[in-house]
């Protein structure tokens, strides 16, 4: 079948969450166009990437070129205008990574409804999420994870006992820093707590503090004396490598998140995780197998603790880490998104 897939977001293709960082949900997207070539489709993914170019038999388009004028599947990013791009002779799907609300929006509901738009939405806690009164099909097809993660080679775990947080600063990060400098550390006070953060890093690089970070900043400043450190996020290949190294990947959680992306990528490289159990969360950690759902701070910090400290338990939780987080890769999501159609 041909198959357009559209995201008017920024600029991106299939080749760049292997060099560059990239959020979960655009990363998402530029994954599952290669995955449905290789099931035999005809594929072409529109971006506002600078330049057209083939990756993988996708043939990548950005908004200056001609957008093409008839495709039999469209598969709309985010945004329901984009359903109405180009013209579809079959299934018009709308794949929501986010915040479902704004899709009960009277003139939202009726540009759905005008196209019999299908809704894909990312797992259970998505779905529990979900209230739109219509009649519309809808499902969840929880997102793959990249062969970056779920190939790599085995955990080699760093002789300095080593944390990691990829949150976003304003979900949870000031709660991790205050457990981390009064709970964690003092307990194994050789351990490291690495921050992947864009936005701390710039600051750490360039001393210009954003306003509404300030308070996150001087908690990061009173935690470098506590082993805490801020590194730039990078691509796949790179972000595998710092993983490798991790004991323990933690993760305060948010009730906003409905996939959780990184902790699905660290789980697939064998990181065991402790988590709060908001959001996705629960879908992404198997509790006592791959990591450790803690619903208060004494129990996240003796979590943290006993995976930074006892190997032997560490190792447990990183194999079964390992082998329940590879399993889902993305031909597994592009034949999911086939029965769609």
């Amino acid at each position: 079948m041909l198959i357009t897939l559209i995201d008017d977001s920024i600029p991106y293709n299939g080749m760049t969450p292997t060099y560059q960082p990239l959020g979960g949900a655009e990363k998402a997207f530029a994954s599952l166009p290669a995955a449905l070539a290789r099931c035999g489709h005809v594929v072409r993914a529109i971006t506002r990437a600078p330049h057209a170019v083939s990756i993988e038999n996708v043939s990548w388009l950005n908004f200056e070129s001609r957008i093409p004028p008839i495709t039999e599947v469209l598969i709309a990013f985010r945004k329901p205008s984009l359903l109405e791009m180009t013209r579809a002779t079959g299934s018009r799907i709308l794949w929501v990574p986010g915040s479902t609300g704004y899709l009960d929006q009277p003139e939202v509901k009726q540009l759905l409804e005008r196209n019999q738009a299908k809704i894909v939405l990312q797992g259970t806690t998505h779905l529990e999420s979900f209230n739109l009164e219509s009649d519309l099909k809808y499902r969840a097809i929880t997102p793959g994870v990249r062969d970056e993660y779920r190939e790599c080679d085995p955990i080699q775990f760093s002789d300095t006992p080593t944390a990691i947080c990829t949150t976003h600063p304003k979900q949870g990060m000031s709660w991790l820093l205050d457990l981390w400098c009064d709970k964690i550390h003092p307990k194994v006070e050789e351990a490291e707590l690495h921050i992947f953060s864009a936005s701390l890093h710039r600051m750490d690089e360039s001393g210009e503090i954003v306003d509404d970070l300030l308070p996150i900043w001087e908690q990061v400043l009173k935690g470098k004396e506590k082993g805490v450190r801020i590194i730039s996020p990078a691509g796949d290949n790179d972000m595998v490598k710092q993983f490798r190294y991790a004991s323990v990947h933690l993760y305060p959680g948010s009730e906003k998140e409905m996939y959780c992306s990184t902790l699905a990528e660290s789980q697939a490289v064998g990181v065991p995780a402790v988590a709060r159990p908001l959001g996705a969360v629960k879908e992404r950690i198997v509790d006592h197998q791959t990591g450790f759902l803690a619903s208060d701070e004494d129990e996240f910090a003796k979590q943290a603790v006993m995976m930074l400290s006892e190997h032997d338990q560490r190792d447990t939780i990183s194999k079964s880490a390992r082998r329940y987080g590879s399993a889902r890769g993305w031909d597994t999501v592009a034949r999911e998104f086939e029965t769609l159609f």
